[in-house]
Parts: structure tokens; C-alpha cells; sequence
């Protein structure tokens, strides 16, 4: 592992669709806050993967779920606000 990467362990919740719980040690829910860790529900283990500034995540930046994990020991990546398209009549 090169020195400025990150392990990472991606949990998602049961309750919420789309929200995820990234920790920087495995199963170490003692660094989430308790009310949190009760929202979120269940956690169940999606991915282990190895984090580092030139790795892409599909929606989240990556810098910044590595300085999440790193002070607080972990990151909450939340659903995407959904934004419908309303139809606005014939604009021509």
C-alpha cells in the first residue's frame, strides 16, 4: 500500500436507499455517533477497496472522504437530493 492510501470499508443502510457509512478501520462503529448509527439502521458491508487522491468515486470526492476517515474515522455519504423535472408548457 503506497503511503498516502487509504484502506476503506463501505457499509450500506437497510433503511435509507443510496446512503452510505465509508469507515477506515473494519466493523468500527465506535467512531460513529450513536444517534447517526441509529438513522442509518443495519449496516451491511458492500466493498473494501483502498482509497487515494487519484482514485475516482462515482459521487462523492474522494480528498475529502480521505480527510473524513482519517480525522474522524469515518465519512457519511448521503442519497442524492433528487431534483424532478417539471414541465414548464411550450417555451417555443
Amino acid at each position: 500500500m503506497a503511503e498516502n492510501n487509504l484502506p476503506c470499508w463501505v457499509y450500506r443502510s437497510l433503511r435509507k436507499q443510496e446512503m452510505y457509512l465509508y469507515l477506515a478501520q473494519e466493523d468500527a462503529f465506535d467512531k460513529v455517533p450513536a444517534p447517526l448509527l441509529e438513522r442509518f439502521g443495519e449496516p451491511v458491508l458492500v466493498i473494501e477497496l483502498e482509497l487515494s487522491s487519484e482514485r475516482k468515486l462515482a459521487r462523492e470526492d474522494v480528498n475529502k472522504v480521505m480527510t473524513h476517515l482519517r480525522i474522524q474515522g469515518y465519512h457519511l455519504q448521503m442519497p442524492p437530493q433528487l431534483q424532478p423535472e417539471l414541465y414548464h408548457g411550450n417555451l417555443d
